[in-house]
């Protein structure tokens, strides 16, 4: 296990057009790291980085404090997991894993005891002398995963690992890659686009936007107190009512909205008679409300979709519309005056920008 540091990376592919721009970032020993965002973002250019497959136009890259920015790709022990599984079509299972001990020059009683082990921890022995060629997708990626594994990495890197998987078998690899690398005590970088992946399974995320880190922290700290618009839209369905603060009134700031007085419960200082976003995710408005709550107000049906053990509706109160999701509902129909509220500790507030 090991710590692994970026620090002050920057990267450019062409003059003037930055890709990455001054990060730091360490992923502690152990950990199971998400770099997360859009297409184009950076992640992979990082974790690239850090593969030794490109090499930084600054910064430096450092495993348990020690620079390894001018090593090799074979010398760093930081084997990649690829999107496309990369592995040999004319090899069979045990030889495409096998591949890197034997690069090595590890014995061959070795070779035979670590595949062993590494093809039964991802449940492949069965298919030793199987073509890889003849494997489902799913098979193939943990014949992908045996071979960096087999390696005993340093830090394992992989990059959109599932993203060739059909919906059902990435929520079982999901479980499978995090369950195999916490019983390994395995750090690991891992990026993805795909919010669900990385909230299901990361230890912390790192959401990227344009070459630089939005916000760094665990999966409910992001998704519960985005530190900004992007952030908070990109991890899931967001809601933006625009207030502008008047007051406190005890540990809650007070602010002039659409849809009447509202109470936040802010984690910063918010300045008196300035404009914010306030920023609730639809899962947190609650219906039929007790009139007298904090920030109840009145709102129409201007849609509904009921989907089983959910109810998806829009909502309107004045001008604002809002997305909101009931579980277990009674059936919700146009035009339906409803009751709501949003709790204050559900309302996050952010700094108006052009997002």
């Amino acid at each position: 296990m090991a710590d692994f540091q970026f620090t002050g990376i920057e990267k450019s592919f062409t003059k003037g057009v930055p890709i990455l721009s001054g990060l730091d970032l360490t992923v502690k020993s152990g950990e199971l790291f998400f770099l997360l965002g859009p297409s184009g973002c950076g992640k992979s250019t990082l974790l690239r980085i850090a593969a030794g497959l490109y090499d930084p136009d600054k910064g430096d890259v450092l495993l348990d404090g020690k620079s390894i920015l001018g090593l090799p790709p074979e010398k760093r022990n930081t084997p990649m997991v690829f999107q496309n599984y990369a592995l040999w079509p004319h090899m069979d299972v045990f030889e495409n894993v096998a591949f890197g001990l034997r690069a090595r020059k590890e014995s061959n009683a070795q070779i035979k005891e670590k595949v062993g082990q590494v093809l039964e921890s991802v449940r492949m022995s069965e298919y030793a002398n199987r073509k890889v060629t003849a494997l489902s997708g799913g098979q193939q990626q943990r014949v992908a995963l045996a071979r960096a594994l087999v390696l005993e990495p340093s830090v394992l890197l992989l990059d959109e690992p599932l993203s060739n998987l059909d919906a059902k078998l990435r929520d079982v690899m999901r479980s499978e890659i995090r369950n195999i690398c916490k019983s390994r005590g395995l750090t690991a970088i891992y990026v993805t686009h795909d919010r669900r992946e990385a909230l299901g399974m990361a230890d912390r995320i790192a959401v990227m936007k344009n070459g630089k880190f939005c916000q760094i922290g665990t999966p409910r700290e992001i998704y519960q107190y985005p530190a900004n618009r992007f952030t908070a839209s990109f991890l899931g369905d967001a809601n933006f009512l625009s207030g502008r603060c008047i007051g406190k009134d005890g540990d809650c700031y007070v602010f002039e909205t659409p849809c009447g007085k509202m109470m936040a419960s802010a984690k910063r200082d918010i300045e008196a008679d300035k404009e914010y976003d306030l920023m609730f995710r639809p899962e947190a408005v609650k219906i039929d409300t007790v009139p007298g709550q904090h920030n109840t107000f009145t709102a129409e049906v201007k849609e509904s979709m009921y989907l089983g053990e959910l109810t998806q509706m829009t909502l309107e109160c004045g001008s604002f519309r809002f997305d909101a999701g009931e579980q277990a509902a009674p059936e919700r129909n146009t035009g339906m005056q409803l009751s709501v509220s949003i709790p204050p500790n559900h309302l996050i507030c952010l700094e108006k920008t052009e997002e």
